[in-house]
């Protein structure tokens, strides 16, 4: 009987996660039903940029659904790749950037459009870019995972953008659309907080994972410079 020999080792520049744990060994195929609806999603971005660049409520309402659908995706495909185990390296970049693509055109799009500040939607984009662009950053030190905030964020951000697409006061009773159409800038101004302060919280995070891992470094060095001279 042949002896199994004993798993090696992770090397040095191997990121783990942020709780603590290694990444999975191992990667799902690249053609998959996650990867397929994340590739979907960004289809369906520029779509959704052109209906919502054409005028009337039908273009308007026609536009608010393919938001919706696309927004369906990105939960139904991350779904998919945890339960199915069809993570890949494909999908970790190419669906926060699909994500971004979405939610970021639809927020410049009502600004155009007069229905939302600029000033929100500019700290907004600071927000998800500067952040998306830092975790991809500590991809070599600590996999980020999306934070309980985080994850509440975005459906914020989702709900309050769906409530600022759909044309109310064309389907509804003036009352209701009025009524609705408040409902959606508070849903924008909960997820303006929950936006900026996990923003803080991520680069916080990213802060203590570099302090520490530095601090470990130092400490390994100290150690093999001991054992040198002792």
């Amino acid at each position: 009987m042949n002896a199994t020999p004993p798993p090696s080792p992770p090397g040095p520049s191997a990121p783990t996660q942020a709780g603590g744990q290694g990444a999975p060994v191992g990667e799902a195929p690249l053609l998959n039903i996650a990867n397929a609806l994340t590739v979907l999603r960004i289809i369906l971005v520029p779509v959704f940029v052109w209906l919502m660049l054409q005028p009337g409520d039908g273009m308007r309402l026609a536009a608010a659904v393919v938001f919706m659908v696309a927004a369906a995706t990105d939960r139904l495909d991350g779904q998919l790749a945890r339960s199915r185990n069809l993570i890949t390296s494909f999908g970790k970049i190419a669906d926060p950037i699909a994500d971004k693509a979405l939610t970021l055109s639809a927020f410049i799009l009502l600004s155009v459009a007069g229905r939302l500040w600029w000033w929100v939607t500019i700290l907004i984009i600071v927000r998800e870019l500067g952040i998306t662009v830092m975790r991809f950053a500590m991809l070599r030190r600590a996999v980020m995972a999306a934070s309980r905030g985080g994850k509440i964020k975005t459906v914020l951000q989702i709900l309050a953008l769906v409530g600022l697409l759909l044309p109310w006061h064309a389907v509804l009773p003036a009352a209701l659309a009025t009524g609705l159409l408040w409902l959606s800038y508070a849903l924008v101004a909960a997820a303006l907080v929950v936006t900026v302060v996990t923003g803080i919280d991520y680069v916080l995070q990213a802060i203590r994972i570099s302090r520490g891992q530095s601090t470990a470094g130092r400490a390994g060095g100290a150690a093999s410079a001991g054992s040198r001279h002792g």
